[in-house]
């Protein structure tokens, strides 16, 4: 393998004007315009994102927006090199660390689906149940604040609720917040 570019920003790699095995984007926060990001780059060679891959947006929306790998902030170098090889070959890479989750966001998928909830209405109430006030979620999902309230009104009456503790309590109810594990150790 070796680094044929070094970039600081997807416009910049744009005016290159090549075409890539691999293309490595660190993003240490998700967002709409992250993803925005990603896709992008999937035009000019398969993105491998890095990322702490927390709250929202998931690693299925990153995928679906054209990511053929996602890797911790955290990998291990051999799975980053594990990655990048599997990836510039036509593969998709999941990092060993990530597959929990990953099966996690697999198996909510379809009760997404049968939530009558809309992709961007589903990433606000993400927002909302980890506590983010509506001016806080228009800035990270690159949206007015009315447009947040429209879509918090949206999603209680689709599902019928009142009150942000009713709305974070059907989040994690839909499994649209993964819920944290305390692990203890063993006595």
């Amino acid at each position: 393998m070796r680094v044929v570019t070094a970039v600081a920003s997807v416009e910049e790699l744009y005016q290159r004007a090549d075409s890539y095995d691999v293309v490595v984007l660190d993003l240490p926060h998700l967002s709409t315009a992250a993803l925005d990001a990603v896709a992008k780059v999937a035009t000019v060679g398969p993105p491998l994102v890095s990322s702490v891959w927390e709250g929202s947006p998931t690693l299925l929306a990153t995928i679906r927006t054209g990511a053929r790998g996602c890797i911790s902030r955290f990998a291990e170098q051999r799975d980053v090199r594990e990655a990048m090889r599997v990836i510039a070959h036509g593969g998709f890479y999941i990092c060993p660390r990530m597959v929990g989750q990953f099966q996690v966001e697999l198996a909510g998928h379809t009760e997404e689906e049968q939530s009558g909830l809309a992709p961007r209405e589903i990433e606000t109430l993400r927002w909302i149940a980890s506590g983010l006030t509506h001016a806080q979620i228009a800035t990270r999902m690159g949206l007015s604040q009315a447009t947040v309230n429209t879509y918090a009104k949206r999603i209680r009456a689709k599902l019928n609720v009142s009150n942000k503790a009713d709305l974070t309590r059907m989040a994690i109810e839909l499994g649209h917040v993964a819920q944290k594990r305390r692990i203890t150790p063993a006595a």
